[in-house]
Order: structure tokens, then sequence, then C-alpha cells
């Protein structure tokens, strides 16, 4: 119980150290923006102390399968991280966030090919937009579209040399599935293959939909203001993150779903081999 409480803790002060970030590291945060933040930040560490302190779950999903969860935060840390150390040397330039922005800037301009995500996020900005704010958001897509298809990366190799999430113990799928109900509706592994399945499919368009429904909102609504640092900040993080989210998550569904046919199969033989199936 205290080593699930402590690192309960421990994850609530990562959670709260991601979201309060920008405001941290950049010098122009308004007020009214810190309050945000810090409202966002105890709510966001409340449920991240309350979902892994408990001994149930109720949310988080493969709370007990690492690394998923931690390839996850630790994307969205680096992304955060260094799109916000690129928008503070816009207004205080150092070595390193000089750095920075040339490497971003590189690897923005080597991925905004014709019809790439990339280049739909900069075609999705008004044609008045300045050069220096396009130029920005390129580099910020380039780069944290880089960095989610790292995460997936690494996540493929976690899977394929690491075994997971089958590491020598049990895998307790209500636990690090709660909002899957194994109960519910036709055979679960079809249901898994098939959620996963959605879920890549998910992954793979959201990079391509995002930017062409806020280019179609913008002509009903006001448009979202990527002048703004956080924002931009914010907002180019979900739209790498939360595509490369549901890969992860379609992939390690399909994982489960094989493992469930695996013990199924092992079933079927050991109880084969020891006479206790008769054929009728």
């Amino acid at each position: 119980m205290f080593s699930r409480l402590t690192g309960a803790i421990v994850r609530a002060i990562l959670v709260v150290l991601l979201v309060a970030m920008p405001s941290l590291l950049l010098p122009f945060a308004s007020s009214d923006t810190t309050q945000t933040v810090t409202l966002v930040a105890i709510f966001a560490a409340a449920f991240t102390l309350f979902e892994y302190g408990s001994t149930y779950p109720s949310l988080v999903e493969f709370r007990d399968a690492p690394p998923f969860n931690r390839i996850r935060y630790l994307a969205l840390f680096t992304t955060v991280l260094l799109l916000t150390l690129i928008a503070r040397g816009a207004v205080d330039p150092t070595k390193m966030t000089m750095l920075l922005s040339a490497i971003g800037t590189l690897i923005g301009q080597s991925i905004d090919f014709p019809y790439s995500p990339v280049r739909l996020v900069v075609l999705m900005m008004p044609s008045d937009t300045d050069a220096a704010l396009v130029g920005q958001i390129r580099t910020a897509a380039g780069l944290s579209y880089l960095i989610s298809l790292i995460s997936l990366a690494v996540f493929l190799i976690c899977l394929r040399l690491g075994g997971w999430p089958n590491r020598g113990s049990t895998f307790n799928v209500w636990v690090n599935l709660p909002t899957f109900d194994p109960t519910a509706g036709s055979d679960v592994v079809e249901r898994l293959n098939r959620d996963g399945r959605v879920n890549i499919i998910l992954g793979f368009l959201l990079p391509f939909i995002i930017p062409t429904f806020m280019k179609l909102a913008a002509d009903l609504f006001d448009p979202i203001t990527l002048g703004n640092s956080q924002t931009m900040i914010w907002t180019m993080t979900a739209w790498a993150f939360l595509p490369a989210s549901l890969f992860m998550r379609g992939i390690a569904m399909g994982r489960v779903a094989q493992m469930i046919s695996d013990k199924r199969r092992q079933t079927y033989a050991a109880a084969k081999r020891d006479g206790a199936l008769v054929p009728a």
C-alpha cells in the first residue's frame, strides 16, 4: 500500500511539472493564464493520485503494464519541453534555444512535403499569417510529429524484443483495460482485434483530419490563435500525441488479443493431452 501511494505521489508531481512547464519557462505568461494552468495542474494531479493510489482502476489503461504509459509520458514531456524552449528562444534566445530552433526548423522543412500532415498544418493557417509565425508552426509541427513517431517505434521495440506485456507475470485484462468489458458482446478476442483496428485507423487518419477540420471550422467560428505561444505548444502537442497514443493503444489491444488466443490454444492442447476432451 505504501509503495503504491508513493508511486502515485511521484506520478502526480510529474504531471504537475508537465502541465506547468510552459508557464514556468515562458517569460510572458499572463496572470489569467497562470491561474488557469494552476487549476488544471491541481485537477490533473488529483486525478493521477486517486487513479494510481487506488487498488481498483477507473480510466487509465495499462496501469500495470509498463512501460506503455511511461513511453507516452516521456513523449509528451519531451514534446512540451522542446516546443517551450523554442518558443522561449524567440524572445530570449540562448545558444541552446538557437540550436533547438535550427534542428526543429530542419526537421519541419524535411517533413513538410506535399500531402504530409505537417503541410496540412501549415495550410490551415490563414493566408495573411506572418511568415515568421508560419515558420514557427512548421517547426513545432515537424518536431512534435517526429517525437510521436519515435515514441511509437520505441513501443514497437518493447513489444517485439521485450515481450511486452507478459514478462513472467499474469496480465489482468480488467485492471489494464478498465473501460473494456470482456463479458459483454461477442467473443473477447474478436472485440479486442476490432477495437485495436479502429484505434490504429484513427491514429493514422487524425493527423490529416484535425488540420482539415480546424480549417473548415475557422470559416464558421473564430479560428484558434496559434500566435499565442502556450496555445501553439499545446495544440501541436495534442495534434501529434493523440494519434500516436491511439496507434499504441490499438497495437497493445491486438497484442492482448493474441495473448488470450495463445492461452486458449495452450489450455485446449493441455486438456486434449490429459484426456479431458472426449470426442462426441
